[in-house]
């Protein structure tokens, strides 16, 4: 793996991305040119691991699972081999959400590929969906439901344009649905009505907000909805490619005429993708009749695609997730000013030292200045132990655009903000990032200091030199006498900083 990662080339026009999508029954990868703020696909892969289909009673992913895992992603590897590894990004949906194991499979993954394995909600899933679907059909006036029937879970999304306005992940998917009412091979009626009924004690949950949002049309994305349209088709049960009751129960019909789900044969569909295609039938039949869907069109845009718009509009200055932080400082009320204010020593403080601390990357950069941000938020609950309930807040909120891992960050830098280091939580950091996330406490920590009078009166030029472990914080002769509540907080948080073997020395 090619481990450059110029930030500047990937803006470029014909500069490459790239997007894997590690499902639960499937491992997909998309690469696609970047052009004057298109995209184009250039190549394509993807393999049937059923990361579910391995996973025990234990929510444990068994080694079977793990190995054709990890064999797809070395194939990948090789394709991306010469991609920035900025200009990447693989996430993981449902089955490794579920594994209690996932954190060795995402290590193993990391090292593969050089990049690291995301494991992302559903309800990121969903908007991700959402943003793949709108930038593949054309631009329609009304609102669109979207569904995708996954190997372990369901999303559905309601959105208008390119804005998502509902979205949810439901647990039921075509491998886990095999498993729980197909598991006999059977064909029959009882097996479709049990699999329809869970799937609609599932639907209970969305159906009344989502038929009181209303859409004007609705879409079907990825292998399951594409497998049963395509059959309908094959099979003379629709006229013009949409899916429709009469179509789902005519294909329903078409099934039962076989005795077990190995003897399944609809011309153009790989018996792979036929053995789970009943419970994918039971689960859309039953959010057709529980959301009350008249027909249904299908998109070729999917998670994966969603994944390269949301990198492209990432590179051009058009992060979902800068609007996820604003929303939620104004949900929690945060004195934006003064947040401005912590932000702005904050970055001042990192430009001196980024280099020596290695915190080149925008990442570091947009880290502290989000945490910078929402370091307030938990006042709306408590002025008592504020950080923690920022913190929580932070990690617990439904943020668009964030990855798990990316808001267990965010958190940490939220809740290490101020008073004692919290070692505990640091040590659940990835080894990797522990020592960049201490670094950004600390500037964390000195801009909510330097600002703690809450004026407008400007700070003086400030000099900030680090050596590893050694800081230097050099103040204008003179400025101390006057600031004798910095001078005494500045003594304070040099006895924190001693607890995690950082010296800091003011002068």
């Amino acid at each position: 793996m090619d481990n450059s990662d110029n930030a500047t080339t990937i803006t470029e026009d014909g500069a490459l991305l790239a997007a894997i999508d590690l499902g639960s029954n499937s491992f997909h990868m998309v690469v696609a040119k970047l052009f004057q703020g298109e995209l184009t696909t250039v190549d394509v892969m993807s393999d049937k691991v059923q990361l579910a289909a391995g996973m025990n009673g234990d929510k444990m992913l068994g080694e079977e699972a793990i190995e054709r895992g990890l064999n797809c992603l070395r194939r990948f590897a090789q394709r991306i081999s010469a991609i920035p590894r900025s200009a990447i990004k693989i996430v993981g949906t449902n089955a490794l959400r579920e594994a209690h194991n996932s954190s060795a499979f995402a290590t193993q993954a990391e090292k593969i590929l050089g990049v690291p394995l995301e494991i992302i909600a559903g309800r990121e899933e969903a908007r991700l969906i959402y943003l793949g679907v709108s930038h593949t059909l054309a631009d329609v006036a009304g609102a669109r439901l979207v569904v995708d029937i996954g190997g372990g879970s369901t999303e559905f999304i309601i959105g208008e344009r390119f804005e998502p306005l509902e979205t949810e992940s439901l647990d039921m998917g075509c491998v886990s649905f095999t498993q729980r009412f197909f598991n006999d091979g059977k064909m029959n009626a009882t097996n479709f009505r049990r699999a329809e009924f869970a799937a609609k004690q599932e639907l209970l949950s969305i159906r009344e907000r989502y038929r009181q949002v209303g859409w004007s049309s609705s879409v079907g994305a990825s292998g399951s909805i594409k497998a049963i349209r395509n059959a309908c088709v094959e099979c003379g049960f629709t006229d013009n490619e949409e899916i429709t009751p009469k179509s789902l129960a005519k294909l329903k019909d078409k099934f039962l005429s076989f005795d077990t789900v190995s003897d399944l044969d609809i011309p153009g569909i790989k018996q792979e993708r036929l053995a789970i295609l009943p419970a994918g039938l039971a689960i859309l039949t039953a959010l057709f009749e529980s959301l009350g869907v008249k027909s249904m069109g299908f998109s070729t845009g999917a998670l994966r695609e969603g994944l390269l718009y949301d990198m492209a509009g990432r590179l051009q200055h058009e992060d979902v997730r800068e609007r996820s932080i604003s929303a939620l400082c104004q949900r929690y009320h945060v004195d934006l000013t003064h947040a401005q204010r912590v932000e702005h020593t904050a970055m001042i403080l990192l430009a001196q030292v980024k280099s020596a601390w290695e915190l080149d990357s925008p990442e570091y950069h947009d880290l502290l200045a989000w945490a910078a941000r929402t370091h307030e938020a938990g006042l709306t609950i408590a002025h008592s132990q504020f950080h923690k309930h920022s913190a929580y807040l932070v990690q617990h909120s439904d943020l668009a655009g964030f990855t798990s891992s990316e808001q267990q960050l965010l958190g940490f830098l939220v809740r290490a903000h101020r008073r004692k280091f919290p070692k505990d939580e640091y040590k659940l950091l990835p080894d990797n990032r522990q020592e960049a996330m201490k670094r950004l406490c600390v500037l964390l920590r000195l801009g909510v200091i330097l600002n703690r009078s809450r004026d407008d009166v400007r700070l003086p030029a400030l000099s900030l030199q680090v050596d590893d472990k050694d800081m230097q914080l050099t103040f204008p002769e003179g400025w101390f006498p006057q600031h004798p509540l910095t001078e005494a907080d500045l003594e304070q948080e040099q006895d924190y900083l001693k607890h995690i073997d950082i010296n800091l020395s003011v002068s």
